[in-house]
C-alpha cells in the first residue's frame, strides 16, 4: 500500500471514534521532508491519552493497511507505539491528551482531522531553548568521560568493549557537528546526510573504524578526540558554556600515566 493510502486508511478508521479528538502527521510527513525511505509518524490526541482502548483502536486502524508483523505497545516510552507491517511500512504514534499537545508546533504537524481545533492553538514554530550552555557542557563531559574509560578497557583487555566505546565517541562527534550546522528539523536517527556539510562528512569518513586490538582502539580514541575536542571548545566559547578544564586535564593525566598517551591537540 502506498504511504498516502496508508495515511488515508488510518485517518478514516479513527475519524468517527468519539474518544479520539485529533490525528496529525508528524516527523518527515508532518514537515514535508518525507522521502521513499521515511517512516510514517503520527501524533494522536485522545480524551484520556494513552489508554488500552485507544491502543486497541490504533492497532485495528493499522491492521486495515496490512498484516502487522511488529508491535511495540508503550514499551520504550509510555505514550509511544511502534508498528511495522508485512511490506515493511514503519508506523509510529505518540498518544497524548489534548492538553499535552502544547509541546508541538504547527510547523511540525499536518492535521488529518482535528475535532477540537487543537492545531489552531499551537505555536507556529518550535519554542525550544536551542543549545543551552548546560546541555553543551554535559555533552562535552560525556565525551571526555567515555574517552577516559579507555584506561579501563585496556586494563581489562576489553578490546571488544573498547570498539563499542569508539562508536559512542563517533555518535557524540556527529551530534556536535549537527549542533554546529544548526540545520532545522533534525528528524530521526537515520537522517544525517542533509544535516552535515561536505567538510564534516569528509572528516567523519576519514576517521578510523577500529579493530578489537590495543593499537587500533587507542588510535581511534585519539583520532576522535582530535576531531571532537577543538570543535567542542569553539562551540563552548560561542554558546557561553564553561569548559571542564579540570576534568579534561585529569583525564589526559590518567591516560598518560596508564597508557602513555598525550593529548592530540593544542587547546
Amino acid at each position: 500500500m502506498k504511504p498516502e493510502d496508508v495515511i488515508t486508511t488510518i485517518a478514516d478508521a479513527l475519524r468517527d471514534k468519539p474518544v479520539i479528538r485529533a490525528l496529525f502527521l508528524s516527523g518527515s510527513y508532518g514537515n514535508g521532508r518525507a522521502d521513499a525511505y521515511s517512516d510514517i509518524d503520527f501524533v494522536l490526541a485522545a480524551s484520556d491519552g494513552a489508554t488500552d482502548e485507544v491502543a486497541a483502536l490504533w492497532r485495528d486502524a493499522i491492521g486495515r493497511t496490512g498484516q502487522i508483523v511488529l508491535w511495540h505497545d508503550r514499551i520504550v516510552r509510555p505514550a509511544l507505539i511502534n508498528a511495522i507491517t508485512a511490506d515493511w511500512t514503519r508506523l509510529d504514534v505518540i498518544l497524548l491528551k489534548p492538553d499535552q499537545m502544547k509541546a508541538h508546533s504547527q510547523a511540525s504537524l499536518k492535521p488529518l482531522f482535528d475535532h477540537d481545533s487543537l492545531y489552531d492553538n499551537l505555536p507556529e514554530s518550535p519554542q525550544g531553548p536551542g543549545l543551552s550552555p548546560a546541555r553543551l557542557r554535559y555533552q562535552i563531559e560525556e565525551f571526555i568521560r567515555i574517552l577516559g574509560l579507555l584506561v579501563l578497557a585496556e586494563g581489562r583487555q576489553e578490546h571488544i568493549n573498547g570498539v563499542t566505546g569508539v562508536f559512542h565517541l563517533r555518535t557524540k562527534l556527529i551530534d556536535l557537528m549537527i549542533e554546529e550546522t544548526g540545520a532545522p528539523g533534525r528528524g530521526g536517527a537515520l537522517h544525517v546526510n542533509r544535516l552535515l556539510t561536505d567538510t564534516q562528512k569528509a572528516t567523519l569518513t576519514a576517521l578510523p573504524i577500529p579493530a578489537a586490538d590495543r593499537e587500533a582502539m587507542i588510535g581511534a580514541n585519539l583520532a576522535y578526540a582530535k576531531a571532537y575536542l577543538p570543535l567542542a571548545r569553539r562551540l563552548a566559547a560561542k554558546h557561553g558554556a564553561h569548559w571542564p578544564e579540570d576534568f579534561e586535564a585529569a583525564t589526559w593525566a590518567k591516560l598518560k600515566q596508564s597508557l602513555d598517551i598525550d593529548r592530540p591537540y593544542d587547546p
